[in-house]
């Protein structure tokens, strides 16, 4: 299994994020996944850049590793048609290093255009459809569309990558394995579940690469990242059903103030245990994902967890 490294967008800032991304890469991570964010998730992580900016500047600060957004919503903040655009020129200033990474979003980045938030079985659809859109842009010339939620009029991608940027999806059910897996090249979910991973080579067909991702908070001082991990990352507790709901952060630090602090260090490792991080890493691995993202929980320890990811971590994980 591939191991990852998050560029998390909602605790750190542009500059910050492209530094990271070319230190994870020296120490040794084999990709890197960015969030793609318009609001962090509690306003003690602090920070929302524009994802796609910081991509180009990550393209070209890097050599080797893989590129994904993890994951961008095409539905409402951005239309479909121009996720598409900008996917290709992602993949083209990476010379050809980059996955489209799309999930049906959340109401706290998606509620800023003014335009509700869809149940879920509508968000779902739209998803669908915009799958299509971004399929038929990627096969060249002009596309018209017509569906239910989206229309597309006259559009093409002038300039297309000699190499196919492959479609990731998130998925979290069998519902949605179903109904986005033969649409897709790889599935994207942040739980080792083995039910999702079969169900997806099933309707995928071939297979492919099954991307996860796992918080944890490392620190030298192993209640330091207690503290900060509940400080920062107590809103994972909801999850996805609840997480995609909430409005903005007021909204999940209200939502989460029952939340102790042993209560988010029982689902992340945290502290400086080599062991306890390759356990959880290890959960992945036997529910059959081929690759996994690692969350390093605050911003302002990326250099230290970078260093120690390369001295110990990864060896330890190879």
């Amino acid at each position: 299994m591939r191991i990852g490294y998050t560029l998390m967008t909602e605790q750190a800032g542009p500059k910050d994020l492209v530094r990271h991304a070319a230190r994870a890469e020296a120490a040794g991570f084999d990709f890197e996944v960015i969030s793609d964010h318009f609001s962090p998730w509690l306003a003690e992580q602090g920070h929302a850049p524009y994802a796609w900016s910081v991509l180009g500047a990550v393209a070209q600060v890097t050599e080797r590793v893989e590129l994904m957004t993890y994951v961008t919503c095409p539905t409402m903040r951005y239309h479909p048609a121009v996720v598409a655009q900008k996917a290709a020129t992602v993949q083209l200033l990476s010379d050809n290093r980059f996955t489209l990474g799309l999930g049906a979003g959340e109401n706290l980045n998606e509620h800023v255009v003014g335009q509700g938030w869809p149940p879920v079985n509508v968000r779902h659809e739209m998803l669908r459809e915009a799958l299509e859109i971004i399929v038929k842009l990627f096969d060249g010339g002009y596309s018209d569309y017509a569906g239910q939620h989206f229309r597309v009029d006259s559009a093409k991608l002038w300039d297309l990558p000699e190499k196919r940027v492959p479609i990731a999806v998130a998925v979290s059910g069998s519902q949605s394995v179903q109904a986005f897996a033969p649409l897709a090249d790889v599935m994207v979910a942040v739980e080792p579940d083995a039910d999702l991973v079969r169900g997806w080579d099933t309707f995928q067909g071939g297979g492919g690469r099954k991307v996860g991702q796992l918080p944890i908070c490392w620190d030298p001082d192993r209640e330091a990242a207690v503290r900060r991990a509940h400080e920062q990352f107590r809103w994972f507790a909801g999850g996805w059903k609840v997480n995609a709901e909430l409005p903005g952060p007021t909204g999940f630090a209200a939502a989460t103030q029952a939340v102790r602090p042993e209560d988010v260090a029982a689902g992340m490792p945290c502290g400086p245990d080599v062991g306890a991080i390759a356990e959880a890493v290890a959960r992945f691995r036997d529910a059959g994902f081929t690759d996994l993202a690692l969350v390093q929980v605050g911003g302002e320890q990326q250099e230290e967890f970078l260093d120690f990811a390369e001295k110990e971590l990864l060896p330890a994980l190879s």
